[in-house]
């Protein structure tokens, strides 16, 4: 009998507020998720000392939340001064008084639309303004942009404007550093104490991926840049506590000595399959989340991530992928199950399954790491593409998670325990989650783009009575379609194309419409909530 509920991870507590559903709709679009419960095990093994550390890392988190505050949104008093229900609480999930599923404001007195460049730019900066603005510094994803007391512009530093709360950070870091005893987890937290009091991360990077030996991680500063709709540069604040589930871990390690054959698989030209990613160098980690604060914990939850960004430190060093093994079971059993239920034709919808839900997740991740990184000009792919690199990149990612659970899970699992047909309808349950993310923000752009390029490839249909049925033979070949598309907009740095596509494949169609409809009567919501009680 086909599984209908995840073999890999564990069973995670839910709670779901119906009365605050009732009283304020958008509560539907999520359900509270109990993080880090010290019930279910996660700290066993973990002593006294390591506890310390860990209460430590969460300090360190929270002042890293204060700090996304003021990116995201500004002065938090205006959110804690609101009086207390539906409405406060909404924005406190989305960081703000604007809805992250729609980019629309759901309270009176704020603009009607999510400001693109967030706080880190003037509010009434021109883009004329900011290309004629000479510091080269403007450029760095560290700094903000502000006016002097004439009204010009000038950078202002991550570290001088949040001297209060680094300078906070910095000594839960070098006390966590002073009291553990694994010497890697020390060099990090030191470097990354000094990196942040500097904006200069490279040492820590290195440190960081150098820290495979503890069962513990701290991941916090300023590492997406989703916020920045603008110009695609400023990144933001967040942090991870995360702990390592070694098990797990070594079973998907597999997939580092696999990296240099997944970039010769890749469906594009031989020329374009220049990634920066030495195989030997990278790792993954199979974690169980405890803590998430700022950028992290804004709307839509990460389920897993990789890093670093900085593209030299990738092709120098590598990178590290986390997957968060009990945010992706939450997220497959009260999310992607019941809407492949829902919505998949009754021949697919015993095809999805939690393990291909994994697994898709762990290409997605690795996929991040893979392709191209450097344009055929030698232009970094992110300065060429701008504002529309993320979502690009966003779009890739998917969609190779998806090829490469086809085409290469059989060469280290079996086809008893995921095929082809399961990691398909199972990113085909993920991507009609579009529906509920709009196209407002990079997570829904990214599976828009993937849904409506597979949709008029003919990889699945939908029919009059909402379900969709997937069209197998069609599948590879949209599926390498797209990838091969991404790869060369990346590759040739083409901007217009990257806009083009970004345009054409990011519309909301009727089907969408009708589905945003239908998911919501079922009270399937689109992403969690946590509550931390760690």
């Amino acid at each position: 009998m086909k599984r209908k509920i995840f073999l890999l991870l564990a069973a995670i507590p839910l709670l779901v507020g119906c009365s605050e559903s009732k009283r304020y709709s958008r509560f539907a679009d999520y359900v509270t998720v109990d993080i880090g419960k010290e019930e279910t095990g996660l700290l066993d093994g973990i002593s006294d000392n390591g506890k310390e550390v860990l209460n430590l890392y969460r300090f360190a988190a929270i002042e890293a939340d204060k700090i996304y505050w003021k990116q995201a949104f500004g002065d938090k008093t205006l959110i804690d001064n609101i009086k207390d229900g539906p409405e406060k609480d909404y924005a406190m999930i989305n960081y703000g008084p604007w809805d992250r599923l729609t980019g629309k404001s759901f309270l009176k007195g704020y603009t009607w639309y999510m400001p693109q460049g967030a706080c880190f730019y003037p509010e009434l900066m021109s883009d004329e303004e900011f290309h004629a603005f000479e510091d080269p510094d403007k450029f760095s994803p560290y700094t903000l942009i502000r006016r002097d007391e004439e009204g010009n512009l000038k950078c202002v530093w991550y570290h001088e404007e949040y001297a209060e709360h680094i300078e906070k950070i910095g000594n839960y870091l070098r006390a966590a550093a002073d009291i553990t005893i694994v010497p890697s987890v020390r060099e990090y937290l030191l470097a990354e104490a000094d990196a942040l009091a500097t904006d200069d991360y490279r040492n820590s990077e290195e440190k960081w991926l150098a820290m495979d030996d503890s069962r513990m991680d701290l991941v916090i500063g300023p590492n997406e840049d989703r916020d920045d709709k603008r110009f695609g540069i400023k990144r933001s604040y967040s942090a991870y506590v995360v702990l390592k589930n070694m098990d797990l871990t070594q079973r998907v390690s597999k997939f580092t000595g696999m990296v240099g054959k997944m970039q010769e698989d890749l469906p594009c030209k031989p020329e374009y399959k220049n990634s920066f990613i030495p195989g030997a160098h990278s790792n993954i980690f199979v974690c169980d989340a405890l803590y998430y604060s700022g950028e992290a914990n804004a709307a839509i939850k990460d389920m897993a991530i990789n890093l670093p960004f900085d593209p030299a430190v990738q092709a120098e060093v590598g990178t590290r992928t986390i997957l968060m093994r009990n945010v992706i079971s939450a997220k497959f059993n009260y999310i992607i199950f019941p809407l492949g239920q829902l919505m998949l034709s009754f021949e697919d919808r015993d095809l999805v399954d939690h393990d291909a839900f994994f697994w898709n997740v762990v290409f997605r991740e690795v996929s991040h790491g893979l392709g191209v990184k450097q344009t055929v000009n030698g232009a970094y792919v992110h300065e060429a593409l701008g504002n529309y690199a993320t979502p690009i990149e966003e779009a890739k990612a998917l969609i190779l998670g998806v090829y490469f659970t086809k085409h290469l899970i059989h060469e280290v699992e079996t086809e008893d325990i995921v095929t082809g047909k399961n990691a398909f309808a199972s990113f085909v349950a993920g991507l009609l989650r579009a529906s509920r993310f709009g196209n407002n923000g990079v997570v829904g752009q990214g599976n828009l783009i993937c849904y409506n390029y597979l949709k008029q490839k003919g990889a699945f249909s939908r029919h009059n009575d909402g379900t969709y049925s997937i069209n197998w033979d069609a599948v590879d070949d949209a599926v390498a379609s797209l990838a091969g598309e991404l790869l060369e907009i990346q590759a040739m740095g083409d901007f217009q194309r990257a806009k083009d596509f970004i345009d054409t494949y990011t519309e909301i169609d009727d089907d969408l419409k009708a589905d945003k409809h239908n998911i919501r009567l079922e009270l399937i919501p689109a992403d969690v909530k946590f509550n931390f009680v760690w």
